[in-house]
């Protein structure tokens, strides 16, 4: 059943995506500068917050939930564009980007996170808005869904990290399909006496270009990364939390799997979202999908995981439906 249904979404998504790819490919897209920005206290620190679209007060909102951890919300600033509707939420975890960075273990804590996007709903005096999740976001947004339904119209699971066991499984499939030297430099560098860092550092350049930036995003991305974004990436809670690379977990979601969650949570409500490219396999989105009878997938042509950044358009046409239609129900 799933399986049709997918489908038949599939060739309706597919059907707007290519008309929209040549346009997306190389178009500038605008960044818009927040409306506010404001500190909202968590357990642990503060967190920074911003909001465009503030007028919209009648509109549902939505919350995006950026991956690494130890990522920001930069990657998301090209969806400021969705405030023409609603109020659209951005911010960073703690430890992350323009948040306070205590650096604490203590802190490193899957519900912690959770009880930090619920702790800005609060502040902000919002009963319901959707989630938009990404990679790292996406375990937050299922987490969340899951434990507070009532605050959420609907869910977006984009670039799809729910399992580690599933990604690692994933990773080691896309390393298997890389060239034979760049494989046995990877093994070398995950060894005991890995060699020198720019040979490592050069070989996951290689795997992470096909897989998560295959293009360049364009300049005013760029600039807001530079000289507005904050503190960007922090490596010290990522390899606490996930470890030395996307293909390798010795941290804390060493053996992280929330895929039962998927079961306790409204399907008609959730979509999977991935690249073309993604490192978030087609083949394991659509097992989970299966634990969801009734979810949607979207995949955004000419994208890789960061598709945010390097299919902006696409990817904002998707979700301006997608958020319109659960609006409706």
């Amino acid at each position: 059943m799933y399986k049709t249904f997918y489908y038949l979404m599939s060739r309706l998504l597919n059907i707007l995506c290519l008309s929209l790819l040549a346009f997306s490919a190389y178009a500038e897209y605008p960044v818009v500068t927040a409306d506010k920005e404001l500190m909202v206290p968590v357990e642990g620190g503060n967190v920074y917050v911003r909001l465009n679209g503030v007028t919209h007060t009648d509109s549902i909102p939505v919350v995006f939930i950026h991956g690494g951890p130890g990522g920001t919300h930069n990657g998301f600033v090209g969806m400021t564009e969705l405030a023409d509707e609603r109020i659209v939420i951005m911010y960073d975890q703690l430890d992350s980007g323009k948040s306070d960075h205590p650096n604490d273990p203590i802190n490193w804590r899957v519900e912690r996170f959770v009880e930090s996007l619920d702790a800005i709903r609060k502040h902000l005096k919002v009963e319901r808005w959707h989630l938009v999740g990404h990679s790292w976001g996406s375990a937050i947004a299922l987490e969340y869904t899951a434990k507070y339904p009532q605050h959420t119209v609907s869910t977006v699971l984009g670039g799809t990290f729910i399992s580690t066991p599933h990604w690692i499984m994933d990773a080691n499939l896309l390393v298997k399909a890389a060239p034979q030297k760049i494989q046995d430099t990877l093994k070398e560098c995950e060894s005991s006496q890995p060699p020198e860092a720019p040979v490592c550092n050069a070989a996951y350049i290689k795997l992470y270009s096909a897989y998560y930036t295959p293009v360049k995003p364009n300049e005013a991305i760029i600039s807001y990364e530079e000289n507005v974004g904050g503190n960007g990436f922090n490596p010290v809670i990522y390899n606490a939390m996930w470890g030395p690379s996307e293909f390798l977990s010795t941290g804390v979601l060493k053996h992280y799997d929330a895929t039962h969650l998927l079961t306790n949570i409204d399907p008609a409500r959730t979509l999977f979202m991935i690249g073309q490219y993604d490192s978030a396999r087609i083949d394991t989105v659509q097992d989970y999908l299966a634990l969801a009878p009734g979810a949607e997938l979207a995949v955004v042509p000419g994208g890789a995981h960061g598709f945010y950044d390097d299919r902006p358009i696409v990817t904002l046409a998707l979700l301006r439906s997608w958020l319109r239609r659960k609006d409706a129900n």
